[in-house]
């Protein structure tokens, strides 16, 4: 399966939908704005929620937390001690770690398991202005939670450049 996905999707308060390669809406991003904290909801073509992200609060290095039905179901933050600074650890709530790396800024990263490719964050995919691809390699991975590790990565390191300017 392959997502575009517009580089808007980081914009908190933004609402949109993120397409199939044949141009069919498959999901919709409900940016909560007026929040404390980054907060968004993926939901389907029915309207409802699959996953939570939001930002963890007090937390001493940034995370960022997704929730499905109200529970927990992952972590993100960078990688702690990793000589690539674009390298995060997914850490699922049944022990599973998901890595993270490559150049996330630049929209060109993997999102592996146990050194196994789940799926592949592109720009080459498509010939759209700010927009990325997202390749779903694995028949059996979870495009929802997936793109939800996308959404966490992708604004972790945004942060981690504001932070630094």
């Amino acid at each position: 399966m392959k997502l575009l996905v517009r580089d808007r999707l980081l914009g908190i308060g933004d609402d949109y939908w993120i397409e199939d390669d044949r141009g069919r809406k498959v999901f919709f991003v409900d940016g909560k704005a007026m929040r404390l904290r980054d907060t968004f909801e993926l939901k389907d073509m029915q309207g409802r929620v699959l996953v939570d992200i939001h930002a963890k609060m007090l937390a001493l290095r940034d995370t960022m937390v997704i929730e499905r039905e109200g529970q927990a179901l992952a972590t993100v933050k960078r990688k702690r001690l990793s000589l690539l600074r674009n390298h995060y650890r997914v850490a699922l709530v049944d022990g599973t770690e998901l890595d993270v790396s490559g150049k996330i800024l630049d929209r060109e990263f993997a999102i592996e398991y146990d050194g196994e490719l789940l799926a592949d964050i592109s720009r080459r995919w498509f010939s759209v202005r700010d927009a990325y691809g997202l390749h779903v390699v694995r028949e059996d991975a979870d495009p929802a939670l997936l793109l939800a590790v996308t959404v966490c990565v992708i604004r972790l390191a945004e942060k981690e450049r504001e932070d630094h300017d």
